[in-house]
């Protein structure tokens, strides 16, 4: 007896060693994973240091924002909590930039390597997650590879104001990994950990909403919580509970979820499209085909554009029974497999949900669909090709040879797919004129071209340009304010008040909008200062009241305009716009000298002594 027990506890021993030998040589491959990923995803993405801030958003979000380029200042976070500017409430999204400024000023390399670190962060913890629900480390890496260097993903790496996709996802990651956490032994504490992460997730990206759901996906798989619904984990120690009381478990986040949605809906109010814009069967008929084109280009990335316009009701019958066969036929086949393949189920609702808040049903803006909406439902789809690949390939048998040159290629051709795509993010020229090389009927992508070009003092091209914005796309309002500029500056006068008129009528189909909103201001005051070099102070006087109405900032652009002219060139009739304008905004006095300077230069200019009197009588 004393002999077996001593070979039972040599036996115990060295099983023990060779669970803990094994344990370690886990753990060391995991690191080593870990630093494959972080090395190859940071090599791929290198370029992006040296790219400029793009004029697409950049500005508002950093460059030309007063509070953000101030840095950390407690004004800034005062503005950044109650601010809902960009037509978003995120916070934590503004508190980061401003933080970026504090560490980098405004040299855009150092903005770009913060997106950068926060990519390779969520490619790390995607890996570290799902290699510990579900045990299956070389899965997990492939599914974070694909995260990582998949081109879809540049356009939310390579563009600064995308800084709330990467940085929400890192939190709705953290907060995914506090809810396994929280599984395994659930407490108080767990549970205030997952919501606290939750709400600085909707802090930076309200597109979050989701979250709740997705957790009671990962309740059916991989941490199969939900009893009578799968057997338990074989890989983790996480107890069973029946389907209500996990529901009841995540209504504290469902809650959080609705303020986040009607906090949302508040900052959205101006750029919300109405149902007259997109009636209900155009926004239901676009969003199922965006679905199948976002799964397209999941296995087929190319051609990717930063901005899709959207199409109406152009959509052939065939084009939306396509994508309804499709969806519904996916939905059936992964309902079927649900006890075979329960990760198809998951990822396959993964994709489906975290994609509700941006698919159209409520429509922000005009573009169809975005790249960067895929970013975190696109996991769902690697989920599923990965894990269906792995099963495919232990049915036929194969062994490591083929499964690793597979892999290699295709992660190799994705790498090459993402460099020329970060490559097109170079320039705002570059970027522009690539987008609207791969998209058709563009007018975003043209008109934003254009400006490009007019900066760059290319102007005739500029005006060709926007001309075919408007001859397309009679109602895009900024064009016709761009072309009225140029017409302007040239002194084709009639032909440009003909286009500020324009862009006015254009503007005025939906003015609730912020761009046209900002076009209605801008264009009175110009055309306010037109009326009054022809002599008709009447419509002057209203054009600019009109703009005063709509935005004072609008007439004092147009201040600081004439006043850098007289000072130039004093000219007698530049003075009386002038101070027709001081004395719309309430500048009493300014204006009273604006006239004084007019009749000096001018004594028999009428208008100005008219208005003068009429100042001077009102004191």
């Amino acid at each position: 007896m004393t002999s077996d027990r001593r070979q039972r506890r040599a036996l115990a021993r060295s099983q023990g060693r060779s669970d803990h030998s094994s344990e370690a040589a886990l753990l060391s491959r995991t690191w080593l994973l870990c630093l494959l990923l972080a090395l190859s995803t940071f090599a791929i993405y290198l370029r992006v240091l040296g790219q400029p801030f793009t004029d697409y958003d950049d500005d508002t979000y950093v460059g030309h924002n007063d509070h953000v380029s101030a840095g950390l200042t407690w004004d800034t976070v005062t503005w950044a909590f109650t601010s809902t500017e960009e037509s978003n409430w995120h916070p934590v999204t503004w508190l980061s930039h401003a933080l970026d400024v504090e560490l980098y000023g405004l040299n855009p390399g150092g903005h770009h390597f913060t997106n950068l670190l926060f990519h390779v962060s969520n490619t790390l913890l995607l890996f570290l997650l799902l290699t510990w629900a579900t045990g299956a480390v070389w899965r997990s890496f492939l599914v974070a590879a694909l995260f990582a260097i998949h081109p879809i993903n540049v356009e939310s790496v390579a563009w600064i104001a995308e800084r709330k996709n990467v940085l929400s996802t890192f939190f709705f990651l953290l907060t995914i990994g506090a809810y396994g956490w929280y599984a395994v032994k659930p407490s108080f504490r767990r549970g205030t950990a997952v919501v606290v992460l939750f709400v600085l997730g909707l802090a930076s990206k309200p597109m979050l909403v989701t979250l709740p759901f997705v957790l009671l996906l990962l309740d059916f798989w991989p941490l199969r919580r939900i009893s009578g619904w799968t057997e338990p984990s074989s890989k983790l120690e996480i107890p069973q509970a029946p389907i209500g009381r996990l529901l009841l478990e995540k209504a504290p986040l469902l809650l959080i979820s609705a303020g986040s949605a009607v906090i949302t809906v508040f900052a959205q109010g101006a750029v919300v499209k109405p149902l007259a814009t997109f009636p209900f069967g155009v926004r239901l008929a676009n969003a199922g085909y965006a679905y199948l084109l976002y799964v397209w280009k999941a296995f087929w990335p190319v051609p990717l554009a930063p901005y899709y316009p959207h199409p109406g009701n152009t959509l052939t019958i065939w084009q939306v029974a396509l994508a309804g066969l499709f969806l519904v036929g996916i939905s059936l086949l992964a309902w079927l497999q649900r006890r075979v393949r329960p990760y198809f189920l998951a990822g396959w609702l993964w994709f489906l949900g975290t994609l509700v808040p941006v698919i159209g049903f409520v429509q922000i803006g005009d573009q169809a669909m975005a790249d960067r909406y895929a970013y975190v439902p696109l996991i769902g789809i690697f989920v599923i090709a990965v894990w269906y690949a792995s099963d495919l390939a232990n049915n036929y048998g194969l062994n490591l040879m083929p499964r690793s040159v597979t892999a290699a290629v295709v992660l190799l051709t994705l790498a090459g797919l993402t460099v020329r795509q970060i490559g097109y993010w170079q320039t705002p020229l570059t970027f522009w004129s690539h987008t609207l090389e791969v998209t058709k009927d563009n007018p975003v992508a043209e008109a934003n071209l254009a400006a490009d070009l007019m900066d760059m003092g290319h102007e005739n091209e500029a005006l060709a340009h926007f001309q075919n914005v408007v001859r397309n796309h009679p109602n895009f309002s900024a064009s016709h304010l761009n072309i009225a500029g140029i017409l302007q500056s040239r002194r084709q006068i009639p032909e440009a008040m003909a286009e500020y008129s324009a862009a006015i009528r254009a503007a005025s189909l939906n003015p609730r909008d912020v761009t046209n909103s900002q076009v209605l201001a801008v264009s009175n005051a110009k055309l306010g200062t037109l009326y009054a070099e022809q002599g008709d102070y009447e419509k002057a006087r209203q054009a600019y009241e009109q703009a005063l109405r709509i935005n004072s900032a609008a007439l004092d652009g147009e201040i600081s305009i004439l006043s850098r002219q007289v000072a130039a060139r004093p000219a007698a009739t530049k003075y009386l716009c002038l101070g027709i304008l001081l004395q719309q905004v309430g500048r009493r006095s300014d204006a009273v000298a604006a006239f004084l300077q007019a009749l000096q230069l001018d004594p028999a200019l009428e208008e100005a002594r008219r208005s003068l009197q009429e100042l001077q009588a009102a004191k």
